[in-house]
């Protein structure tokens, strides 16, 4: 049975296409969030976070639940809510590259 759950499981991934952000692309779609977040991902207003070198992982999870309501803040709520997860694969990527 383990070996059949492992089949299926492996024959499941391989079969997802996966999905490579475009740095580029991200780059191109922060221009919205240089306003806050800096133009290189560090904010020189205190209350907003630096997003230059955050962990990639970290930066789609916080936009993902601000665009479901998970995380509440009334200034990224509607940011989020106009991205697709293409956006916020490639914005994410984008923010991750830099130092």
């Amino acid at each position: 049975m383990k070996k059949l759950t492992l089949a299926i499981t492996a024959t499941v991934m391989m079969a997802s296409p996966a999905i490579a952000a475009d740095v580029a692309a991200g780059k191109a779609k922060s221009g919205v969030c240089a306003a806050c977040h800096g133009a290189a991902g560090v904010s020189a207003v205190p209350m907003y976070p630096n997003l230059a070198g955050q962990k990639e992982a970290y930066l789609a999870k916080q936009l993902k639940d601000f665009k479901s309501g998970a995380r509440k803040d009334p200034v990224m709520a509607p940011m989020a809510m106009g991205l697709s997860d293409e956006d916020v694969a490639n914005i994410s990527a984008y923010y991750a590259s830099l130092k």
